[in-house]
């Protein structure tokens, strides 16, 4: 007989008291624990008919034959380099990302693009006419493409045992509710249990699925913690809805890189695929000011220029800000200080902003050289030229340390038609200066950039 009874699950790694405990002994997060209502003593779990059944059976590691992955395509270049190359079959992906970012939007633009490949796309969250409406916004259609609003999980895998499709894509995985457990929808043994269940349709079927997930407040995927670590692929979508552009990164990934990079941008046809970032990332100006530098970053296998944005001012209240859009703060205190105690640079009394154009959010050292470079130019008021890039880090002592991939960067730089490129004394060893029309100036210390840079 079935009774009901009070758990309590964290919120962070799915861990299971009786009681309420304020530090979990599992993840060691405080105040992570919420109550839920649970059934327990049923007669089993339902189990879905026909090819379901089947029971796995231990290989042997020499037994199991490594067959070369064939990706899908899914007409989609820059998801195609975010998931590694194109979807593998039997995939789990996850894609969490702020209401209204454009989710929904390019799982439906990928699902009516595939004309090839039968997809079925389950709603928990609009209607089919809804879907329908968006879809002729767009102006996408595909008749290969199946509309379901469904919430019950086991009623999802009954249509899809009827259907047979290649590609399945849930909108989203907190509408879910699984049989199995009493408990409402969005609560954390539901979004457990339901996503263990597509988990399995997708292993034992070698169908992909693709789960649009809600995230918290504080940019965190809604759900257990085990969510993340139950997928293949973690995806990002990241932006502000008052901004055109949309940023598709890479945080987990079993099938490729983790630091890939996809860019978007939102109009009224949809989402449009940005195959040149640098037209985003270097703003439009007239004539050279002070204050900005343009540096040559790399994300995941792709190289791109962005402009790095600085403003040094006098504290108008005695104890100077600091604050850094796009670029860590911490970081940032850090090259303030190399510069006050190497270079002799005052700026201890002085309000210093920093901004990355084009809302990215930078993470590659090789990045230093040209927010040092912004700073003084604001400082001094000396504009450096709209023709020069920087691409080294900056160490501690002052010195101008190698980045890697510096080949990629430069020609990066060369074909965007820059004219200078100042690298890391360091990083020249190999390099042929012959082979770019860009000049290639190499630096080994914030003085000798000054020097290079200012006179």
């Amino acid at each position: 007989m079935a009774k009901t009874k009070t758990v309590f699950f964290c919120r962070s790694c799915g861990n299971e008291s009786p009681k309420w405990i304020g530090k979990c002994p599992g993840c060691g997060e405080w105040n992570t624990y919420a109550e839920e209502t649970v059934v327990t003593g049923k007669s089993g779990r339902t189990q879905a008919s026909g090819q379901f059944g089947k029971r796995s059976k231990p290989l042997a590691i020499h037994e199991i034959v490594a067959e070369k992955e064939q990706r899908i395509d899914l007409q989609n270049a820059e998801l195609n380099r975010v998931l590694g190359g194109g979807l593998v079959p039997g995939s789990l992906v996850l894609i969490g990302g702020e209401p209204g970012i454009g989710k929904s939007t390019l799982m439906l633009q990928v699902a009516l693009s595939l004309s090839r490949k039968k997809v079925l796309y389950v709603s928990g969250e609009e209607s089919q006419q809804q879907i329908r409406m968006r879809a002729d916004r767009i102006g996408m259609h595909n008749d290969s493409c199946y509309i379901l609003t469904e919430t019950d999980t086991s009623e999802i895998v009954h249509h899809f045992e009827q259907l047979q499709p290649d590609i399945v894509i849930i909108d989203s995985i907190q509408t879910l509710q699984s049989p199995n457990i009493d408990a409402s929808a969005g609560s954390i043994s539901q979004i457990r249990e339901s996503a263990a269940e597509m988990n399995k349709l997708a292993k034992m079927t070698h169908v992909p699925v693709f789960l649009i997930g809600h995230i918290t407040k504080d940019g965190s995927i809604a759900g257990p913690k085990v969510l993340e670590h139950m997928v293949d692929t973690v995806i990002q979508f990241e932006g502000d809805r008052h901004y055109g552009f949309r940023i598709l990164r890479a945080v987990k990934n079993r099938f490729g890189s983790a630091s890939e990079l996809g860019i978007f941008e939102m109009n009224a046809n949809g989402l449009r695929e940005v195959n040149n970032p640098s037209e985003i990332l270097l703003s439009q100006r007239e004539g050279n000011v002070s204050g900005v530098a343009i540096s040559a970053m790399v994300e995941g296998l792709r190289p791109m220029l962005i402009e790095t944005q600085a403003l040094v001012s006098s504290a108008a209240y005695g104890t100077p800000q600091r604050s850094g859009t796009g670029f860590d703060l911490r970081r940032l205190n850090m090259l303030l200080a190399v510069l006050e105690k190497r270079a002799g640079f005052r700026l201890s009394a002085k309000d210093v902003f920093l901004n990355i154009a084009g809302g990215i959010r930078v993470d590659d050292p090789a990045i230093d050289m040209s927010v040092v470079a912004a700073i003084l130019s604001s400082s001094e008021d000396i504009p450096i030229g709209s023709k020069i890039a920087f691409a080294a880090e900056v160490g501690l002592s002052g010195e101008i340390r190698a980045v890697n991939r510096i080949e990629a960067r430069i020609t990066e730089a060369d074909k965007l038609g820059f004219e200078k490129i100042f690298i890391s004394k360091f990083n020249t060893k190999g390099l042929e200066h012959t082979k770019y029309r860009i000049q290639i100036v190499p630096v080994a210390s914030i003085s000798q950039l000054l020097a290079e840079l200012f006179g």
